[in-house]
């Protein structure tokens, strides 16, 4: 166990290392100078050529690259231009909403996800299993953003059971009732592609396992449907679906970037589109490489899941 993690772990360094490289020089062929955006009506060229030689930016790219891959070693992940503050700061502030709404989502997707692939499996071609199918369809069709926004449209404008925008409310309020209040529409939102993901999976694991020879000798014996499904069929199944509920929580995380944007929800989505508006470069490299981080994170957790449920898996 103690050798995989360490593989695992050395496995990622590559990655992350090519993650750097990519951010970094995309971000850089961005059209446009940083100096000109950040002094806005102060831009004359001697001012624009003092910042750029301040923030390194009249440097080759390579040496650039190095200068901020060695400060990002040391945990220095710059300073943001716009908010004169460091980079690390705002992203560990900003994640604890990103991660309130990602991890809701994620929880919602995997129970809801699970079990309707179970339930679709044990009814296999009955009217549950249609309606499932039809409703999973439906829901991987829609995209985040615009179920977002007929959600604010009906719930929120029509109805109003629920609050269109935002965290908490501006009055007031402020307690885990008035959290859960603003985060049921975007959690829910966010959530639809992810379920019906993982509850098409969650439903060819489990007729995958019901078809193998010791679940029949488990009903052969006499075993309660309730206790072969739960206690044998979804113990055997979930090694499979493990691996894409990983996937669906890199994917719950990085979609909440625009269901930020489309409730105003103050995470590292809305935080990475304001930092792009404002060219602060060094807090969109920061952004990306976390959220980046998060997701390789996320896929090492899984293997060693599967691992712990499985010890074939690692010979």
């Amino acid at each position: 166990m103690g050798r995989y993690i360490l593989f695992r772990a050395a496995a990622s360094v590559p990655v992350l290392i090519g993650i750097t490289i990519i951010v970094f020089v995309i971000l850089s062929l961005i059209p446009g100078d940083p100096a000109t955006a950040i002094l806005g009506s102060y831009a004359t060229p001697e001012n624009v050529a003092r910042l750029n030689a301040q923030l390194g930016l009249d440097r080759p790219l390579v040496q650039r690259y190095f200068i901020w891959l060695g400060n990002l070693l040391q945990g220095d992940l710059g300073r943001s231009f716009s908010l004169n503050r460091p980079v690390i700061d705002e992203i560990l502030e900003r994640f604890n909403a990103t991660l309130i709404l990602s991890g809701l989502a994620f929880v919602m997707c995997s129970v809801l996800g699970i079990l309707a692939g179970v339930i679709s499996a044990t009814r296999q071609y009955g009217l549950a299993d249609k309606l499932i199918t039809f409703s999973v369809l439906v829901g991987i069709s829609v995209p985040s953003f615009f179920l977002g926004m007929m959600m604010i449209l009906y719930f929120a404008v029509n109805l109003r059971w629920v609050p269109a925008s935002g965290m908490y409310a501006l009055y007031g309020g402020g307690d885990l009732p008035d959290l859960l209040h603003h985060l049921v529409m975007p959690a829910t939102a966010l959530a639809v592609v992810a379920t019906g993901v993982v509850a098409r999976m969650s439903r060819s694991a489990m007729l995958e396992v019901l078809r193998l020879d010791f679940i029949r000798t488990a009903r052969a014996k006499g075993v309660r449907e309730r206790r072969v499904i739960t206690r044998h069929a979804l113990r055997y199944a979930i090694v499979s679906i493990l691996p894409v509920l990983g996937l669906q929580a890199g994917f719950v995380l990085s979609g909440a970037v625009y269901i930020e944007i489309v409730f105003q929800w103050p995470g590292i989505g809305r935080m990475l589109v304001d930092a792009i508006l404002t060219r602060d470069i060094m807090l969109v490299q920061g952004g990306v490489l976390f959220v980046a981080a998060c997701y390789v994170l996320f896929n090492i957790i899984v293997d060693l899941a599967q691992l712990w449920l499985d010890p074939r898996l690692g010979r």
